[in-house]
């Protein structure tokens, strides 16, 4: 039987030579022996103040860069969050199988509800559409970086709930890190994660759609230390140990023999931006020719919604019977419709 995997992106920022790294690369690797599911989480970006124009534009932005970045929509299944209604049904269903308290304690959101001023109920709840997009495509793995992990847990912490409670109803995935490049961190501060929110200017941070020119001056500029020796170790030298990382990760090496490579950390440097570059320039490439006929890059997205919706019908169908829900059924003509009597009003 083939593993069913899936993985979101939420159009919040511009896609990083981290999430590259870490998530888009071994997903274009692996496509083609799974049962790969891929979408831009629109959703998601909903759950903070954000402009709506900026919001559709990054959302074509992933698609056309997921697309670039080698993922074949004839092998794996791309699509739009919000192109499939399933999800936030199924979503509500699994809100009346979570509990306030284990959705206050996740990580995320305690440290985003510090620092709005107002905090959106879905911020709360966002958890809970992530658990439904999972759970309405029967996935057996889910690779996600350190960050989301808590988030997998509580899915799988819902569907055993929901299936104890209600019966057999939903597979209980299981989690799967990437071993290589899985936590690229920011170049002026190696503590802080790389991260796609970032503003478009960011210092420390490699935007795949960043000019070369400006990819390279980033990675010059990026912090190591002073002692100048070049090896891998991410706690006494978090900011070498990054740029090891990134060059392990653009050629599928071990961080630590490729730090016996380089004397000094101009070296280092210098063969960082030589390894993003040889990334960059044809992912760009290919980026505009995607990206030139939108149309196109439309059919395709209508096409993958509709394979992923057929998916979802019947694990939504099968939570609904399970809850409690009766079935909808529509009536066989339009004049038996009309038939049924309605109290007249007095």
């Amino acid at each position: 039987m083939t593993t069913r995997v899936i993985s979101g992106t939420t159009p919040s920022g511009r896609l990083t030579i981290g999430n590259y790294l870490g998530g888009i690369q071994g997903w274009v690797r692996d496509q083609h022996r799974t049962d790969s599911m891929f979408f831009a989480s629109d959703l998601h970006a909903l759950t903070v103040t954000h402009d709506p124009a900026l919001v559709r534009q990054r959302t074509y932005e992933i698609i056309g860069t997921l697309l670039a970045a080698g993922l074949d929509p004839a092998a794996c299944t791309l699509f739009v969050q919000s192109h499939v209604p399933a999800h936030t049904e199924l979503s509500y269903l699994l809100e009346c199988a979570a509990y306030d308290g284990e959705l206050r304690r996740m990580i995320q959101y305690k440290e985003k509800a510090k620092r709005a001023e107002h905090v959106r109920a879905s911020l709360l709840t966002y958890p809970v559409l992530m658990a439904a997009d999972i759970l309405l495509y029967e996935i057996d793995e889910v690779p996600v970086g350190d960050d989301q992990r808590q988030h997998v847990e509580l899915t799988r912490d819902i569907a055993h709930r929901f299936n104890t409670l209600y019966g057999p109803t939903f597979v209980v995935p299981r989690v799967v890190t990437p071993a290589v490049g899985a936590r690229i961190m920011d170049l002026t501060d190696p503590n802080r994660k790389m991260d796609k929110s970032a503003p478009p200017d960011a210092p420390g941070v490699v935007f795949l759609l960043d000019p070369v020119d400006t990819a390279v001056r980033k990675i010059n500029r990026a912090v190591t230390d002073t002692d100048g020796e070049v090896r891998y170790d991410p706690d006494a030298k978090p900011g070498v140990s990054n740029l090891l990382q990134i060059i392990a990760g653009c050629e599928g090496a071990s961080p630590r023999e490729v730090a016996d490579r380089y004397g000094s950390y101009q070296e280092l440097k210098y063969a960082a931006s030589a390894a993003v570059v040889a990334v960059l320039e044809p992912l760009q490439k290919r980026y505009a020719e995607v990206t030139a006929d939108r149309p196109v890059v439309d059919r395709m997205l209508a096409d993958g919604a509709e394979r992923a919706g057929a998916i979802a019908a019947s694990v939504l169908a099968r939570a609904k019977a399970a809850i409690g829900l009766i079935e909808r059924v529509a009536p066989a003509t339009a004049k038996a419709s009309r038939s049924l009597s309605v109290p007249e009003r007095r």
